[in-house]
């Protein structure tokens, strides 16, 4: 009989799997750090790395061995941070309130309150801030007399004083605007609620104008008439309140 001839069995070299198993774990390692390095907490990454040492670990040293400092132990007692002298805290550079962190309308807002509150003016004037800036109102017929665009002697005073509170530096854009009621006038001076409007916010510009401080070049006047009331021309009330000339300062552009 014939020896049958044996077949050699070919044995495939699995030493390939250990270079490749270490590369996917230097991946994994890798991707570890990166997210460990995007987190503040440096605490929680010191934490994270003591386990992969101890799961991950080539020839003895660890793969994440030495990527942070050694943080110097401290006692119990004492803080991690070293106490802020008094004069650099951060209370020493807070501001005052009420003085720089506002804006100049703000200011000009307290200032103008505060004027109003001492002469017992709540009836008369009314302030408001807006996204357009600081808005006046004055209701007109405290300067006016009826159908008449001309200040009245007694409200000129007054009219300068505010004027005193419209200086800035550097100046701010001023827009005085005349309204009315919605009832007609129709006389020898004015034709109509349009001219009437016009005139008063024209008159009121003027004397304040008279103040050299300010800047004509900064300011503008409107009327509208009728076509602008703040409230609805109901009552005798209300059309007293639409009777009115406002002052606008704008926010300067930056």
């Amino acid at each position: 009989m014939s020896r049958r001839k044996k077949k050699k069995r070919t044995e495939i070299s699995e030493s390939w799997l250990l270079p490749y198993s270490d590369m996917l774990t230097l991946l994994l390692a890798l991707f570890i750090i990166l997210f460990a390095a995007s987190e503040v907490d440096s605490q929680k990454y010191e934490k994270l790395a003591q386990v992969f040492r101890g799961e991950f670990s080539l020839g003895g040293a660890g793969i994440l061995e030495e990527e942070l400092p050694r943080k110097t132990p401290v006692n119990d007692n004492e803080s991690d941070e070293k106490p802020i002298p008094k004069e650099h805290s951060d209370e020493s550079e807070v501001p005052d309130e009420g003085t720089s962190d506002r804006s100049p309308l703000e200011q000009m807002k307290e200032s103008i309150d505060t004027y109003i509150e001492e002469h017992e003016l709540e009836e008369k004037f009314q302030t408001a801030l807006s996204e357009e800036g600081l808005k006046l109102t004055i209701v007109d017929d405290v300067f006016f007399d009826k159908g008449s665009s001309e200040v009245k002697e007694h409200a000129k005073q007054t009219a300068e004083e505010v004027a005193e509170l419209l200086y800035f530096d550097p100046p701010h854009e001023v827009i005085v605007s005349g309204h009315t009621d919605d009832i007609p006038i129709s006389n020898s001076s004015y034709a109509s609620n349009w001219e009437l409007s016009v005139a008063r916010a024209v008159n009121f510009m003027k004397l304040m104008l008279e103040n050299e401080k300010l800047d004509p070049t900064m300011f503008s006047a409107k009327g509208y008439g009728e076509y602008k009331p703040a409230v609805p021309n109901s009552t005798e009330e209300n059309r007293q309140k639409n009777r009115r000339v406002e002052i606008l300062i704008t926010l300067n552009k930056k």
